[in-house]
């Protein structure tokens, strides 16, 4: 095969428009020990673009995965809550993804980006399946901040390039002091890990929560954002009400994405909950501050 026989695909040239995103997750069952749900569901927003729910039975935190395909590489962002691949085959399920992927779109040397929104371990366990993997660069969450400039430049915005698919990242603490935020340009994804999410923020550093908020909206005013899309599902459907920790069936489970507008509730409710420790309960997320 050669350079001329590649199909280069077009992501950039359009404004991202949103697609539905109405979606039955697996999300638990009575029982986890007769749990007949897939280890991984993976569901195609679009033909390049891969959103991955871990099974509640093998982890409760029940974590969202993102692969996404450019021309010349993928990135996979977070890992998954389990190491063991008899478990949780995340490395074989991604192999399949790309093997998938690559019929449809063949060209050669293609490679796997493995990046995270933060180093909490339901985030990063399932790196080790892809140590040693073939054409994969493997970035430590830990060493993330150093990967993107942001040691140096706090306020810095990196592009990550995966073959005219650009992704573009900052920091975003608050959570976690190293967490990172990544905006796809070719769906609309904000991708916000542990920072948005419709159940339970727990916050680390006030401050710097409320600053990343800030640049949240800030963000998204200068750009095309479809949907705000966190890793976990921890709000039930009825407003303000969250399962429990430790949960592994939440039957009434609202939508993974979430709006713009609910990024500018979460600003109002940080600034009601002022210097208040503890938790603050809210209709589509509680906030638990830890800091103070």
């Amino acid at each position: 095969m050669t350079d001329s026989d590649v199909r280069w695909i077009d992501f950039g040239t359009t404004a991202a428009v949103p697609r539905g995103l109405d979606v039955a997750w697996i999300h638990g069952s009575e029982s986890a020990k007769h749990n007949t749900d897939v280890d991984i569901q993976v569901h195609a927003y679009d033909e390049h673009t891969l959103i991955l729910r871990q099974n509640m039975a093998i982890n409760y935190e029940a974590p969202f995965m993102f692969l996404l395909f450019g021309n010349e590489r993928a990135v996979l962002i977070d890992t998954g809550a389990t190491a063991s691949a008899d478990f949780f085959p995340l490395r074989r399920v991604v192999d399949g993804l790309v093997a998938d992927w690559l019929r449809a779109h063949p060209r050669e040397d293609y490679r796997l980006l493995v990046l995270h929104t933060h180093p909490h371990g339901d985030h990063v366990a399932g790196d080790p399946q892809f140590v040693g993997r073939p054409g994969t660069e493997l970035v430590d969450a830990n060493d993330a901040w150093a990967y993107f400039g942001f040691d140096a430049e706090p306020a810095r915005v990196s592009r990550v390039d995966l073959g005219g698919r650009v992704l573009e990242c900052f920091a975003g603490p608050g959570h976690h002091r190293l967490a990172v935020v990544f905006h796809d340009a070719h769906t609309g994804f904000l991708l916000t890990g542990d920072t948005v999410y419709p159940g339970r923020l727990y916050i680390e550093d006030w401050a710097a929560f409320g600053a990343t908020v800030d640049r949240l909206i800030a963000f998204a005013a200068s750009r095309s954002v479809t949907y705000v899309i966190g890793c976990h599902i921890e709000m039930s459907g009825e407003p303000g009400v969250d399962y429990p920790i430790l949960t592994t069936y939440q039957p009434n489970e609202p939508a993974l994405q979430m709006t713009v507008r609910q990024l500018r509730d979460l600003r109002h409710a940080v600034d009601e909950v002022g210097d208040r420790p503890g938790r603050h309960v809210f209709p589509d997320f509680v906030i638990c501050r830890r800091d103070a």
